[in-house]
Order: C-alpha cells, then sequence, then structure tokens
C-alpha cells in the first residue's frame, strides 16, 4: 500500500492566517529590526500596494493555491513586503517603491541562450501564457535578519530549464536583471558592478522548491518587488533571488555574483541560510518577521532542509552559508 509522508514544513492551508484579518489587526505597523517602517497611511489595503501594481495577464490572478507549499507561520500582511524592499537599482534605502515606478515592464523582453541547441528571444507575457501558474507560499528570510512569508504566484524555475533544453555541458543557470540607468538611479552608481548577475546550479535550478514569480498576493507582482518576473529560492538569502530578469544563460563555468563581486567574504555563490553560521558583522541565529518586533530562531535551510540538503552532499569544502 502507498503511504504518503509528508514534508516536515507541511502544514494544512487553513493554517495559514487569513490576509484581511492579519491586515485589520497590525493597521499600526510596529518597528522591525533595521528600524520603524514610516508609511504615512500607506500600510493599508487599496493604496501602496494597490497603486504599485504592475505586470503580466492580469487575468490570469489570483491563481490557485498549491497547499504542499504551507507554513507555519502567518502570512505577512501585504502592505509590509510591497513598500519595505532592497532593490539596489533603484536606491539602497529601504522605502524605493515609488522610484520603482518608473520601470517600464510592458513589453519585457527575456532571453533564452549560452549552452542550449536553440537560443531563444521571447517576450515575458508569452512565456508566462506556456506555464501553468499556482500560487504558494513561501518563508523569505534576508540576509539583514529580517524575514516574511509571501504568497507567491508562478511556475516552477524547472519548466523553463526544460523548456530550453540546456546542453548536457551546462552546469550553472545563470540570471541578469535588466539594465536601464534612465529609470533606475542606482544604475548610475559606478561603483556597483552592473547589472545584478546571480546563478544557481543546474541542479538548484531544477529542484521543485525554485520558482519563477509573476504574482505577488494574487495579483501581478509589483515593480518593487521584482515585475514582471522573479527569482524566489526559499531556502536561501534573499539576495540570491533576483528581480526583474531579462536574461537566462546556461553555462558550464560557475558565475561570480552581483554581491559576490562586491565583498565575496560577507555575500557568497551559495548563500544557503544557516543559524549556526554567522554574517561577518552580525548573527544569523535569529530573525524579526516584518511587522512584528519579535525575534524567532532561524531554521537551517531556511525550514526546508528536508528538500534540499542532498544538493550539499559533497561539497563540505565550499562556503555554503554566507
Amino acid at each position: 500500500m502507498f503511504t504518503r509522508t509528508r514534508p516536515s514544513w507541511h502544514l494544512p492551508e487553513s493554517a495559514a492566517t487569513d490576509e484581511s484579518l492579519f491586515l485589520r489587526r497590525r493597521q499600526l505597523i510596529k518597528g522591525i529590526a533595521a528600524g520603524p517602517i514610516l508609511l504615512s497611511g500607506l500600510g493599508l489595503p487599496g493604496s501602496a500596494a494597490a497603486e504599485a501594481e504592475a505586470g503580466l495577464l492580469p487575468s490570469l490572478y489570483p491563481a490557485k493555491r498549491d497547499p504542499a507549499y504551507a507554513v507555519e507561520r502567518p502570512i505577512t500582511p501585504e502592505a509590509l513586503p510591497t513598500t519595505y524592499n532592497n532593490f539596489y537599482e533603484f536606491g539602497s534605502n529601504k522605502q524605493i517603491w515609488q522610484a520603482a515606478q518608473d520601470l517600464p515592464v510592458q513589453p519585457w523582453q527575456v532571453v533564452i541562450d549560452g549552452l542550449v541547441d536553440k537560443p531563444m528571444t521571447l517576450d515575458a507575457a508569452d512565456l508566462v501564457e506556456k506555464m501553468p501558474l499556482e500560487e504558494r507560499v513561501y518563508r523569505h528570510r534576508c540576509v539583514e535578519a529580517w524575514s516574511m512569508v509571501v504568497p507567491w504566484t508562478g511556475f516552477p524555475l524547472k519548466a523553463l530549464v526544460d523548456m530550453a533544453a540546456p546542453q548536457g555541458s551546462a552546469k550553472y543557470l545563470v540570471m541578469q536583471t535588466f539594465e536601464d540607468s534612465d529609470v533606475a538611479p542606482g544604475q548610475r552608481q559606478f561603483w556597483y558592478p552592473w547589472p545584478y548577475i546571480e546563478g544557481l546550479t543546474i541542479q538548484e535550478a531544477t529542484n521543485p522548491l525554485a520558482f519563477l514569480v509573476t504574482g505577488l498576493y494574487g495579483k501581478p507582482v509589483p515593480r518593487q518587488n521584482g515585475a514582471p518576473l522573479r527569482l524566489a529560492i526559499p531556502w536561501k538569502y534573499g539576495f540570491k533571488s533576483v528581480k526583474s530578469i531579462v536574461r537566462f544563460t546556461f553555462a558550464e563555468e560557475r558565475p561570480v555574483s552581483f554581491w559576490e563581486q562586491i565583498q565575496a567574504a560577507e555575500y557568497g555563490f551559495w548563500a544557503n541560510v544557516n543559524p549556526e553560521v554567522p554574517h561577518p558583522r552580525w548573527s544569523q541565529a535569529m530573525e524579526t518577521p516584518l511587522g512584528s518586533d519579535e525575534k524567532i530562531p532561524t531554521k537551517l535551510f531556511n525550514g526546508y532542509a528536508e528538500q534540499v540538503a542532498g544538493l550539499y552532499a559533497g561539497l563540505e569544502g565550499e562556503t555554503l552559508y554566507r
């Protein structure tokens, strides 16, 4: 008889706190570890988050939620992830959501090249139409020691890899963010190695958890959160989840990612979450959920060890956790 064993992180969908109830309870947003968020009335549904919407094919949302990807913590109120952002293309402060509205997201060309038999360029909308969208609730852990739980909409990265049909020599998938300093003032700062580059091994890219995001909270993903196409890799620190992707390149050599070029001792290629391995300048043992002043213990691989630990067997000599 076949017996289904549920992963350790699984909880029924009913365990997630309803977003509207949580929002009503949290009308006054509390400070977080990096300091208070002063939203001047933007923390309520229907204001900043709604105005910031952008993306492709809005008729596809909301997508059906996959109950296999439930989380034991409440979903973070929408007003927080959509107004507290890291997106260095638009500035180094957290309140860049307004500046990000200048990013044109339609049309949006996506290039798939490198070690593939048939390189292609297609519109992001055409790509999304080829993929079955679903919603997944994931934990997200920033290297800065804050965290959130959000419902992403999108499709498995493996689906794109399969469509691209990489050659056997391809060992890495390299992803590149847009580059347009006319609309992204942060890209005028020449000391940063633009464009933003990130990479995964092919094994990581084809893990079921690796997810290409097109939506957030049942709507197209806002510009400040990476419209129209971004990555979500929940077992790694957030800077690995590259935003506003324009290129997927299959390569034999490991890329040097954006933050790795800037400071490899602090931001490595692997960047897997591990509470036992501190950042050189702070501990990673605890995290502060957005909208709370509570500190909670961080989990190995952000709670997804059962699904991803096997990817790193035999790599003990690598700096896997920074």
